[in-house]
């Protein structure tokens, strides 16, 4: 391979550093290398040692520009001192830092508990549990030696994440964000002061395996950092909702209470819910609004249209304000109904020769639908939000940008007596792009996203 290396993808001389420093490092000889399809560059590597071969996981990085902690030796150190500690996390072997990669130890499982029964579900959703009480009593220091920063307080503790992902979200969003802007406001005004504890968390929890009917380990702590040990319930309860802990979610967290010797206070796992939600829509808001070359840009698709969601969904109860009922989209045609069906019958000949052309393809055909849809409806849609912008703000506008920046105006700076108006609009306008989008591939997940039941 010649040329410029694509984001998100390695070429052949930077696999080729990594093999040898595989093999440097173990002494062995790598004797085979299977390529994950996915968007981080990831392999199973097999390495001969002594006339055994042993699996190892190597961890690329994510690439692109949407990372919150880009330095992936961060990861690494963080999984040591996990393991040192004596949790149940992969073994590092070593890190290589051109091109940046993770040798650590391949976990044995997979994330499919359909073979399961009931009984052997709950025995490894309370293993699991445990795990996690166990990672939330570990003393921060060693995290906080390795990087991590340790916030001090009520409210830096429950803004833990809001805190770490705001610089990014700042430098790379590309256009006006009014539902953002909001849910900023309201999280910083509805801060659950009690909460004063501060523990490591994985923050993106939920992510462990199983084999042979028991947990294996837990895996991905590319975001970890310290905060409210109750954001880990909150996002483990969203996985759950589209990858299936086991056991359902009140019944893990009934674990959870008796591992910690603590009631779990569903409200302030309601208001992490909405956090984790804002900031996973925070972080691709930037490519989402201005597609970078290289991103999977349909996989950011689904995932802004699926939190968006769940934002408005945690937001409503939180406010007790109820999301507007919106009547039926009524189907028509888009101007380019003819070139956007063409295009799909051509990219559907086109061949492919492996998984990962196979993947893109797929992609491709995600977003000639989401094109095909929004010929068809966007500008009805646009119209309409601009109409109730211009009532609630009492303006006309001549064009989205303009009535979606003086509503993120307002918005920053909204008065609390004046948070159901708003939340009503929102709910409308976010609601309008979900009934646009829903129907297609990419939009299935949002469609299916409910808060997720924690008792």
């Amino acid at each position: 391979m010649s040329g410029p290396v694509p984001l998100n993808e390695y070429d052949d001389a930077a696999v080729e550093r990594i093999t040898h420093f595989v093999e440097k490092l173990t002494g062995g000889k790598v004797v085979g290398l299977e390529r994950l399809v996915r968007w981080r560059p990831s392999w199973f590597a097999d390495v001969a040692i002594d006339g055994a071969v042993a699996r190892l996981h190597l961890r690329g990085d994510r690439g692109g520009d949407v990372s919150i902690f880009p330095d992936l030796k961060r990861e690494a150190d963080v999984i040591d001192i996990l393991h040192q500690h004596g949790l149940p996390v992969p073994q590092i072997h070593g890190y290589l830092a051109d091109p940046p990669c993770i040798v650590m130890e391949a976990i044995a499982g997979t994330r499919d508990f359909s073979a399961l029964d009931e009984t052997t579900k709950s025995a490894i959703g309370c293993d699991y549990m445990h795990a996690i009480a166990a990672m939330h009593r570990l003393p921060i220091e060693p995290f906080v030696a390795a990087g991590l920063h340790r916030p001090e307080g009520a409210e830096a503790i429950a803004l833990a994440g809001l805190d770490a992902y705001m610089p990014h979200y700042q430098r790379t969003k590309s256009r006006p964000e009014p539902l953002l802007a909001f849910v900023i406001g309201w999280l910083r005004r509805n801060v659950p002061r009690h909460r004063t504890q501060a523990s490591f968390i994985q923050f993106d929890s939920g992510q462990y395996l199983v084999d042979q009917g028991a947990m294996t380990k837990l895996y991905d702590f590319e975001f970890s950092m310290i905060g409210d040990p109750l954001v880990d319930i909150a996002t483990m309860g969203m996985r759950n909702s589209y990858e299936p802990l086991g056991a359902p979610l009140p019944e893990l967290v009934r674990y959870y209470e008796e591992a910690t010797g603590e009631p779990v206070d569903h409200d302030v796992v309601l208001f992490h819910v909405l956090q984790f939600s804002l900031l996973g829509t925070m972080q691709f808001a930037g490519t989402v609004g201005v597609p970078k070359p290289g991103d999977p840009h349909s996989v950011y698709l689904m995932f802004d249209l699926a939190l968006r969601r769940s934002i408005l969904l945690a937001l409503s109860a939180l406010s007790g304000v109820a999301l507007p009922d919106l009547p039926p989209l009524a189907e028509q045609r888009g101007d380019n109904c003819p070139l956007m069906a063409k295009i799909a019958d051509t990219l559907a000949g086109v061949p492919v020769s492996d998984e990962g052309a196979q993947m893109q393809k797929a992609q491709v055909a995600e977003l000639i639908e989401w094109a095909q849809r929004a010929d068809a409806h966007g500008a009805d849609m646009v119209a309409r939000n601009i109409a109730d912008v211009s009532a609630l703000l009492g303006e006309s506008f001549d064009g989205w940008d303009a009535a979606a920046a003086a509503l993120e105006g307002y918005a920053s700076a909204v008065e609390p007596d004046q948070d159901a108006a708003l939340i009503r609009l929102l709910g409308t306008i976010e609601g309008r792009r979900l009934q646009l989008f829903g129907p297609t591939a990419l939009g299935a997940a949002a469609s299916h996203v409910v808060l997720p039941a924690t008792r």
